[in-house]
């Protein structure tokens, strides 16, 4: 069953990987021409790209890009934002707002590029910016409740109460007036478009140069970047820590990680199978911790492992890996608490992941591992065979046998089913499965019936005398194993 762990730590490595790779997906838009004109001192526009939920290691890194700005005297900060809400306190956000509004330096917030959103409390940083704008095909909105920055409340003018609960395309949004400059018909597009949005906008009298107007030789006029365009973006174990701390890798991980365990303690193996599961575990408590979730859910979700182990145990599923699936389903849907104008349950596709990777890894991988672990001939159980037990779910051909008080996966080789209530014997010991048979007519298949006719070749008898002298209808066997 080497190839169940390998398959799941496979799964988590490709989850870090993904998780990556998300983090630098977002870069759809390159930078704009470097100074092509040779001039070394022209200025320097840097751009932070920020995505995914405002969480404490992007507000850090909004402060930091800020204050590095300011002292390499650049020309301004362009915050390229794609979020759909904060998780930081509100004390903490206003803390980012008020940093914004009192920069000596130009800042800018852009939503982009296309299909980029800009939702929750973090929407209120179009108030506080220089400068501000929009892609095509993205949108803003659900400011929630306004927030006090620098002794004012956050204010949209005739927009604030639309804000609230509601969002807005382009148009509306331009329509509405929230942008501190005003934005073209068609938008800004790309970040070389909102580079030369800051053309000219004058701040504390310092009016900033970042494009030029050109006439190509067939007449064309075109605007050439003059300014340097530097991106910035947070430190890669940073970057991971933010991309775990995203509702559907936290989710996963926690999965991944329970599940990895549970495996690691029911296999004889070298412990990589724990080591995976217990950092996967580290990671999805760090995403669990910065994202607002459910205490309760979080529970489910552990004792739906629980269930799931007790059937593990007994190597084949039953009531309790009906109660795991039942409390996966429900803690995964009610896991994560929704935040203003955006919810944070992991969408269908990673639901339907999580969900379903669990049911194969217990209904089919570790029962299938257990069988295998303990499928050997020397498991110290040799003192159940001749004991009697009582049929608990039906043997056709495969059922439950209690013994002692304990219950115990049995077969028998018999057409005809074994009903519950019935009494049969153990005769032999496959792994963790009993192998049984019925009390009244046992030990008739085949073997017995070769034996038969072996024993009426001996001498004269007749068929009855031989099967009553038969020792499995006495229910003692000269041969356990045999049998």
């Amino acid at each position: 069953m080497r190839r169940l762990a390998t398959m799941l730590i496979a799964t988590a490595t490709a989850l870090m990987v993904w998780g990556s790779a998300a983090a630098v997906g977002d870069q759809e838009d390159p930078a704009p021409p470097a100074d092509t004109t040779g001039n070394t001192t022209a200025g320097v526009v840097d751009v932070l790209q920020v995505s995914g939920l405002i969480d404490e290691i992007i507000a850090t890194e909004i402060l930091g890009a800020i204050d590095r700005a300011v002292a390499d005297d650049s020309l301004a900060l362009i915050l390229q934002v794609d979020s759909n809400g904060s998780v930081v306190s509100d004390e903490r956000l206003v803390e980012v707002l008020e940093a914004i509004d009192d920069a000596p330096i130009t800042v800018a917030v852009w939503v982009g590029p296309s299909t980029a959103q800009l939702i929750g409390l973090p929407a209120q940083m179009l108030a506080v910016a220089d400068v501000s704008g929009m892609a095509p095909g993205a949108r803003v909105g659900h400011i929630d409740r306004p927030l006090i920055v620098n002794g004012e409340a956050i204010d949209f003018g005739d927009a604030t109460a639309a804000l609230r609960d509601q969002s807005f395309g382009l148009s509306a949004a331009r329509d509405l007036d929230i942008f501190r400059q005003r934005v073209p018909d068609e938008g800004i597009a790309t970040i070389a478009n909102m580079v030369d949005a800051l053309n000219g906008f004058d701040k504390d009298g310092r009016v900033l140069e970042t494009t030029v107007e050109t006439i190509s030789a067939d007449g064309v006029v075109q605007r050439d970047t003059v300014a340097i365009v530097r991106f910035a973006k947070p430190p890669l174990i940073a970057q991971l820590l933010h991309t775990v701390a995203s509702p559907p890798v936290t989710y996963l991980l926690f999965l991944a990680g329970m599940a990895l365990l549970i495996f690691e303690f029911f296999t004889a193996g070298v412990g990589i199978a724990g080591g995976v599961g217990a950092i996967s575990l580290l990671l999805a408590g760090y995403g669990l911790g910065a994202l607002p979730t459910n205490t309760w859910a979080i529970a489910l979700l552990v004792a739906a492992m629980v269930a799931f182990a007790i059937d593990v145990q007994v190597g084949i599923p039953r009531f309790w890996t009906g109660v795991g699936i039942v409390l996966t389903i429900v803690g995964s849907w009610f896991l994560f608490q929704p935040l203003p104008g955006a919810t944070l349950r992991p969408s269908w596709i990673t639901l339907i992941a999580g969900i379903g990777g669990v049911m194969l890894a217990f209904i089919v991988g570790m029962p299938s591992m257990v069988r295998t672990r303990f499928a050997t001939p020397t498991i110290g159980r040799e003192w159940m065979i001749d004991k009697h037990g009582e049929v608990v779910e039906r043997i056709a051909p495969e059922g439950l046998v209690r013994i002692d008080d304990t219950v115990w996966r049995a077969r028998t080789n018999r057409a005809t089913p074994v009903d519950v209530a019935d009494v049969v014997r153990v005769v032999a010991i496959d792994g963790i499965t009993l192998e049984v048979e019925p009390l009244e007519g046992a030990a008739r298949d085949y073997r017995e019936i070769r034996n038969r006719g072996d024993r009426a070749d001996d001498g004269p008898g007749d068929g009855a005398g031989d099967w009553a002298g038969d020792g499995a209808s006495t229910g003692a066997t000269s041969d356990p194993t045999e049998s």
